[in-house]
């Protein structure tokens, strides 16, 4: 496994394989790797020759006074980790290689941008869009893959490609979690003792409202539906609920007899701490 700091050195390692006809890979973090980071280069082993895998903590993606210089930044953790892996090329960039000189957010995130996340994070999917699009340049990869648990980053990065005629096969890999339940996520590693015990009651909350659903089958139901599980996070603790809804998962438009399926999206935060989740219905 190499590890390349410059697009230059990048650029010679996948010119090679250019030449030798294989598919490469791409799998973008922002480093502090956990499981379900791995099981994506697990994943996307079976459609590519090569893998490159991205650490870079994107600050066009954090607004002021959010987590940016706070972020976990653990690279030697996440190097021996990834030597466990099938990557072939680690592509650790400082910002002045993706951004050069200016450090802005340049690229529109269209229309699947919308609400929920960008309700409380306005900045945030500009950001992804703009470090997201220039790695693709930069690694030229065939596919690239995602994980679930950024559901609605996901559909915008597969906006942005069809909108950009970008060609690279976007993959998803399915969320991992822990054995209560919680989504794996870097941020988990903020949680105290007692956070960590109630931040458990997100996805079973979730799960309660899917049944719910399930049993009385009735979209006019939703709204109650939504309403109880805000009641029963803040019972559980939860310090803030930006939104708990069900939406179309194609269009994250609120859903109507149409839709032919549903997606559950949630956020809410601890403290500072804010965690995101998400499951189909």
């Amino acid at each position: 496994m190499d590890v390349c700091t410059t697009s230059g050195e990048l650029s010679l390692k996948r010119e090679n394989w250019r030449q030798a006809g294989m598919k490469v890979g791409l799998v973008p973090t922002m480093g502090a790797l956990h499981a379900g980071h791995l099981s994506l280069v697990e994943a996307i082993s079976a459609q590519a020759d090569k893998i490159i895998v991205s650490l870079f903590v994107n600050p066009t993606q954090f607004a002021e006074g959010e987590d940016f210089d706070a972020y976990p930044r653990t690279t030697e953790d996440d190097l021996q980790k990834l030597r466990g892996t099938k990557a072939d090329i680690v592509f650790m960039p400082d910002a002045s290689e993706i951004y050069g000189d200016a450090v802005t957010a340049s690229l529109p995130a269209g229309n699947l941008g919308d609400g929920l996340e960008s309700e409380t994070r306005p900045h945030f999917f500009s950001g992804v869009v703009t470090v997201v699009h220039k790695l693709f340049e930069l690694c030229q990869p065939d596919a690239a893959i995602f994980g679930e648990k950024d559901y609605q980053q996901l559909l915008v990065i597969k906006q942005m490609v069809a909108t950009h005629d970008m060609k690279i096969e976007i993959l998803q890999g399915p969320t991992l979690r822990e054995a209560d339940g919680l989504a794996m996520s870097s941020r988990n590693a903020y949680l105290s003792e007692s956070q960590r015990k109630t931040a458990a009651n997100l996805n079973k909350i979730m799960r309660a409202l899917c049944e719910d659903y399930h049993t009385a089958q009735a979209l006019s139901r939703l709204p109650a539906l939504e309403a109880q599980a805000i009641q029963k996070l803040k019972e559980a603790g939860f310090t803030e609920i930006d939104y708990i809804t069900v939406r179309d998962s194609d269009t994250l438009k609120t859903p109507n007899l149409e839709t032919k399926n549903l997606r559950l999206l949630a956020a809410v935060r601890l403290g500072d701490i804010r965690l995101i989740d998400n499951c189909p219905v």
